[in-house]
């Protein structure tokens, strides 16, 4: 009787042990879920107005990249450079300015529309001739480069400044040398050496030639010719 009475009290006790169990398993808080991301959080993660004006290119900093790209200048020089090199020989011969002694070449004028009129003191066609040159000058801007040059390879640069002077032709006078002379009697025929002739021709922005030209032309005919 007394163990059937403790079986009772220990199936009794078994069963109110495992439903203690299981009302813990019930009340127990069930597992956390992460929140989302508040307003404020997200603000505070953000990059800072100050941070992201520290991160940006300064003026100077701008400035100085701006610097180290060409300008409009520099890359203008720079193609007249490559004109330049490329030229014709005849073009890269050196030449005195018989006024200031400053040398310079035919090349130098890369760009430029340069009128080329072989002359000599005592030719009275080409004293005419540089006459319409003259005038035909008065009329055009700095964009055309006149350019007499004396084949008598022997005549002083300063007798040449003092014609030039005396005839009031004010633009570029200079004696060419034999070896130019030669170059040019090569790429434009003899007639280049013949002052009566009133030889004349054109150099093009882009360094071309035009062919050699003889015979008187009017102011006008020049200005057609170089515009």
């Amino acid at each position: 009787m007394l163990i059937r009475h403790l079986s009772r009290a220990l199936a009794g006790a078994a069963l109110a042990l495992t439903l203690a169990a299981c009302g813990a398993a019930t009340t127990s808080a069930p597992a956390s879920v992460a929140e989302p991301p508040t307003a404020d959080t997200m603000m505070a993660d953000a990059p800072t107005a100050e941070a992201m004006m520290a991160d940006a290119p300064t003026a100077e900093a701008m400035m100085d990249d701006h610097a180290d790209a060409p300008t409009a200048e520099a890359m203008m020089d720079d193609h007249a450079d490559a004109m330049m090199a490329d030229a014709p020989a005849w073009q890269q011969v050196a030449l005195t300015d018989a006024r200031s002694g400053q040398s310079f070449t035919l090349a130098d004028f890369a760009g430029k529309t340069v009128y080329v009129e072989p002359m000599a003191t005592w030719c009275s066609n080409c004293r005419q001739q540089l006459g319409n040159v003259r005038e035909a000058k008065a009329q055009l801007g700095d964009n055309v480069v006149f350019i007499g040059l004396s084949v008598e390879t022997t005549i002083s640069a300063a007798d040449l400044a003092a014609y030039a002077d005396k005839q009031g032709f004010d633009w570029t006078f200079a004696v060419a040398t034999p070896d130019l002379l030669q170059q040019l009697t090569e790429a434009f025929g003899r007639t280049i050496t013949n002052p009566p002739s009133t030889p004349h021709f054109i150099i093009r922005p882009d360094g071309s030639a035009s062919e050699l030209m003889t015979g008187f032309s009017d102011p006008q005919a020049i200005l057609a010719m170089l515009q």
